[in-house]
Order: C-alpha cells, then sequence, then structure tokens
C-alpha cells in the first residue's frame, strides 16, 4: 500500500495550558477536516503538571505526544518538533493559539505559491477578535528611534492591509514554516530561550535567502496567557536580555547600546504616562526600563526553568 506523504504537520508547544491546549486541538481538528492533503498533529509538553499530558494523548487529533521530562526553552521546543516532523510545511502553534476556519489553506496555499518563502505568519486577534500587532521590520538603531518618537504603529508594525505581503518577521504563535528551509539554516537558535527566538529565525531565513509573508487571510485568535500579577518580574527580565541578545548577534556592540538607551527612554515616557492614565501600572514600565538598561542583570524565564526542573517555583 503507497503512503501518501505528509504535507503539513501542526506543531504544538503546550506549557501548563491544559485547557487551552485543548481548544487549540479543538480548532486543529476542525482545519484538518476541511484539508485535502495528508496531515499530522505533533504536541510537545514542556514538562507540565497539570494533566496536560493525557489531555493531548486522550485527543483524537492528536497523532503523537512528546514529553520533557525537563522544561526546556521555546525555540529549543520547536526546533524538536521540527525535526521530529514529517511534513514538508510545519505549522507552529502555542497553546494559546486559536485557528479559525481556513487559516491552514491560506498559510498553505501562501506558501506553495511563493517557492522562496520560508515562512508565513497569521493575522492574529485577540480573545475580543480585535487585530494585534504580529509582523514587524527587524530590530534595528532605526527601529528603536522611531519607537522612541511613538511612530512603531506607522513606521515598524507590518501587519497592515488585506493582501499578502512580505515582512521581516512575524510572530511564531501561528506560524507556517518551510521545512526544507529551518533545515538550511540549522533550525532556531536555543540561545534565545523565549522571546526574539522567531526574529532571529526570520532573520537568519533572510540571510540565506528566504523570506517571510504575512498572511491576513490567514486567522488565529492568540489568547496570550504569558503574564500574571502586577510585574511579571521574570518575563520582563527574558524579554529585554534576548532583545540585546539579538542586537549584539546581528548588529555592534555600539547598536545594542543605542537601542537598549532608546528602548528605556520609550518605557520611561510610559511609565510617566502611566501614572495618570487608568488601569496602567508604572510599576511595571519602570520594571522595563532598568531590565532594558542591565540585560544582564536579574532572573528571567531560563532560571525559572531551572527552578521548575530542580522541583522549586513554577513558571
Amino acid at each position: 500500500m503507497t503512503t501518501v506523504p505528509v504535507e503539513v504537520t501542526f506543531c504544538v508547544v503546550n506549557t501548563e495550558q491544559r485547557q487551552l491546549l485543548v481548544r487549540c486541538l479543538d480548532a486543529i481538528a476542525a482545519e484538518r477536516a476541511g484539508l485535502d492533503v495528508a496531515t499530522e498533529v505533533l504536541v510537545l509538553d514542556n514538562a507540565s503538571r497539570d494533566g496536560s499530558v493525557g489531555a493531548a494523548r486522550n485527543h483524537p487529533t492528536c497523532d503523537e505526544v512528546i514529553v520533557n521530562e525537563q522544561r526546556r526553552g521555546k525555540g529549543e521546543n520547536d526546533t524538536a518538533l521540527l525535526r521530529r516532523a514529517r511534513g514538508r510545511f510545519c505549522l507552529l502553534l502555542n497553546e494559546d493559539s486559536e485557528l479559525k476556519p481556513g487559516a491552514t489553506r491560506a498559510l498553505l496555499d501562501a506558501l506553495r505559491d511563493d517557492e522562496r518563502c520560508g515562512a508565513a505568519g497569521a493575522q492574529l486577534l485577540r480573545p475580543d477578535e480585535q487585530q494585534q500587532a504580529s509582523a514587524w521590520r527587524f530590530p534595528t538603531a532605526t527601529t528603536a528611534f522611531v519607537n522612541a518618537l511613538f511612530l512603531h504603529k506607522l513606521f515598524t508594525v507590518q501587519s497592515r492591509g488585506t493582501k499578502t505581503r512580505r515582512v521581516d518577521w512575524a510572530q511564531s504563535a501561528a506560524l507556517m514554516v518551510r521545512r526544507e528551509a529551518a533545515a538550511e539554516i540549522g533550525w532556531f537558535d536555543p540561545a534565545f530561550f523565549v522571546y526574539s527566538d522567531e526574529v532571529d529565525f526570520c532573520r537568519r531565513l533572510r540571510d540565506a535567502g528566504w523570506h517571510t509573508l504575512y498572511v491576513p487571510a490567514a486567522l488565529a485568535i492568540h489568547h496570550e496567557q504569558l503574564s500574571t500579577g502586577d510585574v511579571p518580574e521574570r518575563r520582563i527580565v527574558e524579554l529585554s536580555r534576548n532583545r540585546d541578545r539579538y542586537m549584539r548577534k546581528h548588529h555592534s556592540a555600539g547598536s545594542a547600546a543605542i537601542v537598549r538607551w532608546l528602548t528605556a527612554w520609550t518605557y520611561a515616557v510610559r511609565t510617566v504616562a502611566a501614572a495618570v492614565l487608568p488601569h496602567h501600572s508604572p510599576r511595571r514600565y519602570w520594571r522595563h526600563v532598568t531590565a532594558t538598561l542591565h540585560p544582564e542583570e536579574g532572573e528571567g524565564l531560563r532560571e525559572a526553568a531551572y527552578d521548575h526542573n530542580r522541583g522549586g517555583r513554577r513558571l
């Protein structure tokens, strides 16, 4: 009997979000039912303790569950799924991403129609279905200056319009990747534990002659279960250190320093504004200022994972 080659692999990384994972898998099941190509669904559980593994194994659309005994970073987990996948195209999803009908087909068509497209990102929606930014220009000293003038929505955000377009990078919450291109550039860089991992990935795709598309016809709700409390300390630290890591990797130390100061200025202005605006936290914005200026200090999500793996506090 001839085996039909897998065209699309759905790759889901889950960390302690059982209920959202089930919603994600329900949406994938609906997508698979409407596709005329062979597909598979892989779930990588990142050392969860909330019953996520059982929920994934019992879900009828899940073909394989990979269980991390130790908590690892997003880039490393995405690489593990890409290596395991049999599909020519791999749709990377967070557990808090919920595909809308037809999203997979729109991303697949975009990649099939453009042989040098290495990745294609969906239009991300908030839970109230309002659009959120999901594609941007690569970080540089220039974009940091634009952001400091609060003109980023005009000049830095690229997830605009109703037509598929080239962008610098797209968020990996719902990102379809051409597996051949990912293998060519050596997958994701594990140095980026989380945050800036997809920025670096898309940058290396571009450097290798590939490009990234933003596909507004592909819609996905991004529930963004990323932070709790007034000041998500470890996430702020991790965001700042990996922004700096990206700049030092792809630009000069001088450019990295300029970006630190300009970004800190932007957050300082927001700190002042938050003091008079309702529902804003000056303390949270100020923590962004200090973490941006000193990205080498503090404990981030990488340290939280170490702590989790030793049986201590959770993320």
